[in-house]
């Protein structure tokens, strides 16, 4: 019979706490634009327009669909910890209109404090058919199969 050493009883708990507290590290993601805080400034009313904000500030993350003289540039910095929801730390919403000529007539900034929490209808969708329980699902079909009237190879 062999015996473990105190030794390597040691190394494997060392490594298992290590594999442990690196699952709790938190993760940061970016997404969308990448903000230059000094460039962003630099867009003015009346002064700018399409062309020089596209080479300022680089292409739009979108276009609005519905009026395309506004553009929207968006940022978002997010932590997350283990497998907890991310939670955003920052975020941009920079809005900026133009007339019909192009020149810029509104610019707008927002941050974290416009983002809204949806939990729409307890998180499950309604469907149609039949509310059966697990057990109704898996033995809900014995004696039917073959049965008159109910389909699959009945009397004939």
């Amino acid at each position: 019979m062999a015996f473990i050493s105190g030794k390597t009883v040691g190394y494997i708990l060392l490594m298992g706490s290590v594999i442990a507290v690196s699952g709790c590290s938190r993760l940061r993601t970016h997404q969308g634009y990448i903000v230059d805080p000094t460039l962003a400034e630099t867009v003015a009313v009346g002064v700018d327009n399409k062309e020089s904000v596209q080479s300022t500030l680089g292409r739009p993350t979108f276009a609005s669909q519905f009026d395309k003289n506004q553009w929207y540039y968006i940022a978002r910095d997010t932590e997350q910890l283990a497998f907890s929801r991310p939670k955003a730390t920052s975020q941009l919403l920079m809005t900026i209109s133009f007339d019909d000529a192009g020149n810029v007539t509104n610019v707008a900034r927002s941050g974290v404090e416009t983002i809204v929490k949806i939990n729409p209808d307890g998180d499950k969708t309604p469907t149609l058919g039949r509310d059966r329980n697990f057990f109704q699902d898996i033995f809900g079909n014995i004696g039917t199969v073959g049965a008159p009237g109910v389909g699959g190879g009945g009397a004939r």
